[in-house]
């Protein structure tokens, strides 16, 4: 029998095991735990990092939510150097995707799997033909960081601009969904869109039922 358990990276048993493997290179795909250095140097070539955006943009564990939630009409996937800080490591490779705007952030991620096995297998293989691999350093002042929404920064603020709160809704959807409260209860908005026409009386923040929709 096999059980997949969490390592703690941090872990002395588990440097000592990767210390008597030996591995020629640590690979970190879409995983969202920072891996100590001392880990990483274990391997003969080092550790690199998927990240599912075109970093140096969405530093950080959640950069499809925040891909969506900037409006960002292209994305994508990012084989880098795995560095003391988190995703800032020079960068291997990059693959590009484009942002359905129908999309929510289950599909973004989903999108972005498969170009990210492409690079990762594009780079692993330049690692064992012994090719060299360009590594070109991260600009800065493109950085922006992508950390994960709590409950306040989750909530619909009526007053924003319908798009502003599409975005949100899409960035969080299916889960943990953006959230108002309606009649005392708390509602979790999984789709929105936004309409042509709306009945003047409303005031930001009243809702009104058209054909059994809200």
């Amino acid at each position: 029998d096999r059980m997949l358990v969490r390592p703690r990276a941090n872990d002395a048993a588990l440097l000592a095991r990767v210390r008597s493997i030996a591995p020629d290179l640590l690979v970190s795909w879409f995983w969202t735990t920072r891996l100590p250095m001392n880990l990483v140097q274990a391997a003969k070539f080092g550790g690199l990092g998927v990240h599912p955006s075109l970093l140096p943009r969405h530093r950080g564990p959640d950069p499809t939510t925040w891909a969506l939630l900037s409006g960002d009409e292209v994305t994508g996937v990012t084989v880098h150097r795995i560095a003391k800080e988190y995703d800032t490591g020079e960068i291997l490779d990059q693959e590009p995707q484009p942002i359905d705007p129908r999309w929510n952030a289950w599909d973004l991620a989903r999108a972005l799997d498969r170009p990210s096995l492409r690079a990762l297998r594009r780079t692993v293989m330049r690692f064992a033909r012994g090719e060299p691999v360009p590594e070109k350093p991260q600009d800065e002042s493109l950085a922006t960081e992508a950390p994960f929404l709590d409950e306040e920064a989750s909530a619909i603020r009526w007053s924003w601009p319908t798009e502003r709160i599409v975005r949100l809704v899409r960035a969080l959807a299916p889960a943990p969904g953006a959230w108002t409260e309606i009649a005392g209860k708390v509602v979790h908005v999984l789709a929105a869109q936004p309409v042509a026409k709306l009945p003047t009386a409303l005031e930001p923040g009243e809702g009104y039922v058209e054909a059994g929709r809200a």
